[in-house]
């Protein structure tokens, strides 16, 4: 193999794969880049058994083949040339010569016959979706996923294909944050897949955010999500996933605006009199305000509060306030809905653009 490829994109490449590279890994192999040089291009994989990234982009190849080259010495090396172009050379031992510029390494690699071969699977369907849409529905959702609960399908992110809707559900069994939206294609049988959080995050991460498309095709044990440059396969979370729509409640007797951006500030001002996890935040709806109250005993207290439309009966209500934070941070809407029956029921937040977030309150010592 001997090509040579520009410094930038090699570098952009290798940051698109790089993040699911462990650092025990049991087999040697999956500590290195497995690199392609074919028909003037260079295709870039990872992989740790679970999820699988590949990224191609345009190199002038002089010698077609393939070889693997330990990932986190080859992205040092590509992150400190100087030059523009970096010309890769690599014998029939797998060594690969670099050289940049005045800069000249020789990197022992391993054979590309001890790499993993992608899983072929059959799709049962197909969905598309612009790169930025599908990019923020994983974003609004993904902070709400288990990470402790023993229950392996809450480790995930549903997403669930019908009448031509997706739907994508997060929860802890303490909260769910919800996002529906139609996609700009979709073909293929209805149905649930669930997506482990680690391939989650790696498809927000290498998504551009622009409105190319990417597609996700799922079948019963894979799944795979393509633009036009990446590839991430990855396997899915086997199981029955809960019954969602049952913990959403029905009615609400009490719906108010507010502004997120607002609401967030405030929230996160008044949360500084915390000392820990365990604290909590007293909303009190009440004559046209909403109150924010916190306090601790190793920090203090302290308290602000907003105007709002609201003429009904008092309410006190209390919240973890960092599960009443996410879906702010991560809510691009300039107003919110709070919809809410009384101080111990579920409070649902909802955003005009087919997002939901149920949170329950805290009970109170």
């Amino acid at each position: 193999m001997k090509l040579t490829v520009k410094r930038e994109n090699f570098m952009q490449a290798i940051q698109k794969v790089i993040n699911i590279i462990g650092s025990r890994s049991t087999l040697p192999v999956l500590a290195n880049i497995l690199l392609e040089a074919r028909n003037g291009n260079l295709t870039l994989t990872t992989t740790d058994l679970e999820v699988r990234i590949t990224n191609n982009i345009e190199a002038a190849v002089e010698r077609e083949g393939k070889t693997t080259i330990p990932a986190k010495k080859l992205a040092a090396l590509v992150s400190r040339f100087l030059a523009d172009d970096i010309h890769l050379d690599c014998n029939e031992k797998h060594h690969t010569q670099i050289t940049c510029g005045t800069s000249e390494f020789k990197i022992l690699g391993l054979s590309d016959d001890d790499f993993p071969p992608p899983a072929e699977f059959p799709s049962s369907c197909q969905v598309k979706f612009k790169e930025s849409d599908f990019r923020k529905m994983l974003d609004r959702i993904s902070y709400a996923v288990s990470l402790d609960d023993t229950r392996k399908v809450l480790h995930g992110i549903l997403c669930s294909v019908k009448e031509n809707t997706v739907t994508a559900v997060a929860t802890d069994g303490k909260r769910l944050a919800l996002v529906e939206k139609v996609p700009e294609e979709f073909t293929g049988s209805e149905g649930d897949t669930i997506i482990p959080l680690k391939a989650a995050n790696e498809i927000k991460r290498i998504l551009d955010g622009k409105d190319g498309i990417v597609t996700f095709e799922f079948g019963d044990k894979q799944a795979c999500f393509r633009t036009d440059k990446v590839c991430l396969t990855t396997k899915l979370i086997e199981g029955n996933y809960p019954n969602y729509r049952q913990v959403i409640p029905v009615n609400f007797s009490r719906v108010l605006e507010i502004p997120a951006v607002v609401l967030l500030a405030k929230l996160e001002l008044v949360s500084l009199a915390l000392s820990d996890d365990a604290s909590y935040v007293i909303l009190t709806f009440d004559e046209g305000k909403l109150k924010l109250q916190a306090s601790s005993a190793n920090v203090g207290e302290g308290s602000d509060y907003l105007d709002i439309d609201y003429n009904d009966a008092r309410i006190d209500i209390s919240f973890n306030p960092n599960f009443l934070a996410d879906p702010l941070k991560h809510c691009d809407a300039d107003k919110i809905r709070i919809k809410l029956n009384d101080g111990f029921s579920p409070v649902a937040l909802e955003a005009a653009d087919g997002f939901l977030y149920v949170i329950m309150p805290m009970r109170n010592r």
